[in-house]
Formats: structure tokens, C-alpha cells, sequence
């Protein structure tokens, strides 16, 4: 979701090819030799596939300065843009690979466990976030949206079914609507079929 919305923000051409994880087709051999460790999302840029929604972000932005989604090199917000694109990446998306897959690191007999473990320090996150947000928002990097904002809002998203979602945060909610405004995810919407996310 992050990388199609970028390249539809951005205006980066594009053509989408439907990996359906249901069916296992991240394992075909075909999709394997353009991502060895079969998983999505996979862009292929200059003829060389390449992997990684952050990583993925982060070069999107970088090569269309005209989208204003990342602080130039020598910006001094730059190390914390990239600060909270690591934060995402490393410290909260993993959380939702916990909560949606808790056998895989304790077995199948503790997944409840797992969970009840887990929530709380999404929840955490969540409240971390929020607070910053309410100290120089309304945009992690305070007046400026940011590829990192795209990527808060994927996740946000993902919380949707969850006990306690992100938009039970006040900050967090106006960013959601902020974001969900945007002609872009309209688009994306469109294209991918996403249901309403509320």
C-alpha cells in the first residue's frame, strides 16, 4: 500500500502486477527471482528489482523533489525525517508481524499469549506517536507532510480491526483524515479495491 500510494503521489509511472498472498504467489518461482525472500512489495526501478516499503519510500521521494515528501540532504529536518522512517520500519511495523502471525515466535499453543503480550506495546507506540504529534504536528515533521506520514497512516490503517486502533488517539485521528484526504488515496483506493477504512 505505502509504494502504490508514493508512486500515485508522486506521479512516478507505473503498472501494477496483483501478487496474491492468499494463493501464495510471493513463493512462484517467477516472483522469487525478482524478490528472493518472496515477499511484497517489489519495485522494479532502471530494469533492477527492489525491495523494501521503507527503502522503497524513501527512494520514491528522494527522486521527485517536486512532491515535497522528504527534506532535502542538507535540511535540518532530514535526520529526523529519516529517524521516523526507521522508527516505523523497525520499531512498529514488526509489532503488526507479531500480532497477526504469533505462532511464528512462540508456536501455536501460545498465540493468545503472544497477542496479549504484544497489544500493549503497539498501544505504546501508538501513544508516543500521538504525543508528538500534539507537541509540533499536525505532520511528524511538524508543518510539512512527509513520506513518513504516508507510511503512519498504512499502519494506522492496519490497526483498523484491532482492540484499540490508532484513531482512538486524537492526533493520530485528525492525521488519519488529513491523510485519507488526499486525491491520492482516493486513487489508490480505487485501484486497489480497499474497503472504507473509518
Amino acid at each position: 500500500m505505502l509504494v502504490h500510494w508514493l508512486l500515485i503521489e508522486c506521479g512516478h509511472p507505473h503498472e501494477l502486477q496483483l501478487v496474491d498472498t492468499a494463493t501464495g504467489a510471493q513463493k512462484h518461482p517467477d516472483y522469487l527471482a525478482l524478490n528472493p525472500d518472496g515477499v511484497v512489495p517489489t519495485l522494479v526501478l532502471d530494469g533492477e528489482p527492489m525491495a523494501e516499503a521503507a527503502a522503497l519510500a524513501m527512494t520514491l521521494a528522494d527522486r521527485h523533489p517536486q512532491a515535497g515528501l522528504a527534506p532535502e540532504f542538507d535540511d535540518p529536518s532530514r535526520a529526523r525525517y529519516v529517524q521516523w522512517m526507521f522508527h516505523l520500519a523497525n520499531a512498529v511495523q514488526p509489532l503488526f508481524r507479531i500480532w497477526w502471525y504469533p505462532h511464528e515466535p512462540a508456536g501455536a499453543e501460545f498465540s493468545d499469549g503472544v497477542r496479549a503480550h504484544v497489544a500493549p506495546r503497539i498501544e505504546a507506540a501508538w501513544q508516543r506517536i500521538d504525543a508528538r504529534l500534539a507537541a509540533g504536528g499536525p505532520f511528524l515533521l511538524g508543518d510539512a507532510v512527509s513520506a513518513a506520514d504516508f507510511y503512519l497512516a498504512m499502519l494506522m490503517r492496519w490497526s483498523r480491526n484491532m482492540p484499540k486502533p490508532a484513531t482512538q488517539w486524537p492526533h493520530l485521528a485528525a492525521l488519519a483524515q488529513r491523510m485519507k484526504a488526499r486525491p491520492s488515496y482516493a486513487a489508490l483506493c480505487a485501484s486497489e479495491g480497499l474497503e472504507a477504512w473509518n
